[in-house]
């Protein structure tokens, strides 16, 4: 059995359903990674911080804070929680759909859909538990975040990087590395 060989796991997308290959398992389980360090992240900063507390004092440059969000990144649709909920959930299906699909089967790209899954998951969780989420993570002059935002965003970053540098292959048609064929580029 190899690794693309089909798991016993059936996943329905897009109407078709399909089995969930050996490879998928561990990007799943990337996702799964997130969750879970997000999750006890959030319940250490509950633990041990005050709702408005912040460690270590206010001229360290990376505080750990206290801190809650009813919106979205930047402080966007504040007190929207059913509304971002309903679009976490379209988003994580979106996700799933991409993520689970053989025509993407590049490794990079699909790290980078696993990541924006599992910080997609960690701040739903919030948003529907606690209709806010947990932000702890705080650098002078900037929102304060947590891991889950934190994983959304080298996603975000990874696929755009993606997009922007990877040159395709002219005789498959695919993408390749930003630097394939770059001779001037030695590992």
């Amino acid at each position: 059995m190899s690794a693309d060989d089909p798991a016993p796991l059936v996943v329905a997308a897009t109407g078709v359903t399909r089995r969930v290959r050996r490879s998928d398992l561990w990007l799943l389980a990337l996702a799964g990674g997130v969750v879970v360090l997000d999750q006890a992240t959030k319940a250490g900063v509950r633990a041990l911080l005050t709702l408005g507390d912040s460690w270590p004092s206010d001229d360290w440059p990376v505080r750990l804070v206290h801190y809650t969000n009813t919106g979205a990144a930047f402080g966007l649709f504040q007190n929207a929680a059913p509304l971002l909920a309903v679009a976490s959930l379209a988003g994580i299906a979106l996700i799933l759909v991409y993520l689970l699909s053989p025509d993407f089967a590049q490794t990079p790209v699909r790290v980078a859909l696993s990541l924006m899954l599992g910080g997609a998951l960690g701040n739903l969780i919030d948003r529907v538990s606690r209709g806010e989420v947990v932000d702890f993570i705080k650098f002078p002059e900037w929102p304060a975040f947590n891991v889950a935002d934190s994983a959304i965003t080298i996603g975000v970053t990874l696929l755009l990087w993606m997009t922007l540098f990877a040159r395709s292959d002219p005789e498959s048609g695919t993408p390749s590395s930003p630097h394939a064929g770059d001779e001037s580029i030695r590992s």
